[in-house]
This record gives structure tokens, sequence and C-alpha cells, in this order.
């Protein structure tokens, strides 16, 4: 029997902020900047841990989901919300 390896935290936390958003593969690679003809591969890629997109490309990412970089390495749910409110309550207050 094969052993199910278990996700890196960003690619859990990208295809987390991918569904609450309800945008297809294809739309948030294109929205982050990818090719159209890559776009979902890539972004499949890093949701199921295959590869890491630089960081160029989650910055891109994070800016398509409105938080930031740390939102997809943030190992705990709470923290992760932490970190998603944290940025939201600080551009209210700009």
């Amino acid at each position: 029997m094969s052993e199910k390896k278990e996700l890196p935290v960003y690619s859990v936390r990208l295809r987390e902020a991918r569904e609450t958003y309800g945008i297809s593969q294809r739309n948030l690679g294109i929205k982050a900047g990818l090719d159209d003809f890559v776009a979902s591969t890539r972004i499949n890629r890093y949701e199921t841990g295959v590869h890491q997109p630089d960081l160029q490309i989650l910055q891109r990412i994070a800016d398509v989901f409105d938080v930031p970089v740390a939102y997809f390495f943030a190992e705990d749910d709470e923290l992760a919300e932490m970190i998603k409110n944290f940025r939201r309550g600080r551009q209210r207050k700009s």
C-alpha cells in the first residue's frame, strides 16, 4: 500500500482560499498573471503540492485574495484567520 503524502500547508491554504472565493483554478491563475494556457495546470500543481510557487507568484495570488503571503504558511487555522483579519482590519482604519 502506498501512503498518502500530507500536503504542504501552502497547498491547503491555497485551495481553501480559492474555494471560499468560488474561483476556478484557471481563473485564479489568470488573475494572478499566469499565461492562459498553463494557468489551471500551475494552480493545480500548487494545490496538490507537486510544485511550490515562487514568492512573486505567491504574492500575486495573495493579492487576488487580499491576504498577506504569511496566510499561506500559517499551520494553525486560527492563526490563518487572525492573519487574514489583521490585514483587513488595518485597511479599514486607513
